[in-house]
């Protein structure tokens, strides 16, 4: 039997390889257009509610798919900033 964690490891890791390409987007075009707050929120949120729910279930911070949960929020969040800072750079213009 396959522990579902291996599956939730694959979902993470599959999520967290798109963000470096789209932070690469962000700082090469230094335009956020077409990236909207609401949904960077949103997807905060959830990796957030996934370490929580990782936490309560191992009942540990030793954890792979934790520590890759944490990976993929720290890339969002980090699109997240540039995407904040270019459009006051927009704005400025």
């Amino acid at each position: 039997m396959i522990d579902p964690s291996f599956f939730e490891f694959g979902m993470l890791a599959c999520f967290g390889f798109s963000w470096p390409f789209a932070i690469i987007k962000t700082v090469r075009t230094k335009n956020p257009a077409g990236k909207s707050r609401g949904f960077f929120i949103l997807v905060i949120v959830g990796y957030l509610c996934g370490c929580v729910s990782r936490v309560m279930r191992t009942n540990s911070l030793i954890d792979s798919v934790l520590w890759l949960y944490l990976v993929d929020l720290l890339m969002v969040v980090t699109d997240f900033a540039l995407c904040l800072y270019y459009r006051a750079q927009l704005k400025k213009r």
